[in-house]
């Protein structure tokens, strides 16, 4: 028999590590002018559809509703039939309404107060007069959702 000779297997496998070229600045540019003009765009989409533009009058209150220093909401006593008396304050009672009506009487007569029509912030510390409807309230007590309110002192 003849004797084959073994030949030794060179090493074919690919090289696993690779020196990489940076790329030059006027390859980079349109990547940072492009994340540049995304940012802008976000920022200005966020401003537009904030409502800061295109808002009109800044008065708080519903088209159609009366505003002045005294005064402000509609005129419909069909629907904000109910009225109440008191000092305007800020802040909801147990987690409903956005202010409360402090009325005499003591702590029972108070009225939690929210509205759709007036900005209620603008009466905070007066005393007021009040048109409203009665809402449902989940915690008791008395919840008016306000169509008109009327500053009395």
């Amino acid at each position: 028999m003849e004797e084959q000779k073994i030949q030794p297997v060179q090493n074919q496998a690919p090289q696993v590590l690779r020196k990489f070229t940076k790329p030059g600045f006027k390859a980079v540019w349109p990547y940072i002018v492009g994340s540049l003009l995304v940012v802008l765009l976000g920022v200005g989409t966020g401003w537009l559809l904030s409502g800061r533009v295109g808002k009109g009058d800044n008065t708080g209150a519903v088209p159609g509703a009366k505003v002045t220093v005294s005064e402000a909401g509609v005129d419909d006593e069909a629907t904000f039939s109910r009225t109440a008396e008191g000092l305007l304050e800020t802040g909801g009672i147990d987690g409903e309404g956005t202010h409360h009506l402090i009325r005499d009487g003591g702590p029972s007569q108070t009225v939690k107060l929210t509205s759709t029509t007036v900005d209620l912030e603008n009466f905070v510390g007066k005393k007021v007069t009040i048109w409203g409807e009665t809402i449902t309230a989940r915690k008791g007590g008395w919840l008016m959702d306000v169509g008109k309110i009327k500053v009395i002192e």
